[in-house]
């Protein structure tokens, strides 16, 4: 389910406004399945999938990042299992660099969230 949803509304976001809030399309996506279940960890994998990326470019372009803000994505995360699955799983074309997963899946580890 959250496979065929999570980029689904991409079409649906205001161009010429800032991408954030209720105008990302991760968030437009959360709204939709909202409709359809109540599970918080299905919802918030939607709502966040594109976090760790953004967090690890973010580190990759300026050499830090908001450690902070990243401990409240985290905290939000009921699943951590699931989310790093989904977020594998969404990165595991070809065509994407693998780098920020393993970044990503390393951060988890550290904090003893994943195996």
């Amino acid at each position: 389910m959250i496979a065929l949803v999570h980029d689904s509304f991409k079409c649906r976001v205001v161009k010429w406004l800032p991408r954030t809030g209720e105008n990302h399309h991760a968030m437009r996506a959360r709204r939709f399945l909202e409709g359809f279940t109540t599970d918080d960890r299905l919802l918030t994998t939607v709502e966040l999938h594109d976090r760790p990326y953004h967090t690890w470019k973010r580190l990759q372009r300026t050499g830090k990042y908001d450690e902070a803000r990243f401990e409240r994505m985290i905290a939000r995360i009921p699943d951590h299992d699931l989310f790093l699955t989904f977020v594998e799983i969404d990165g595991a074309s070809e065509a994407k660099n693998p780098q920020p997963i393993r970044w990503f899946r390393d951060q988890l580890r550290k904090r003893d969230l994943v195996d």
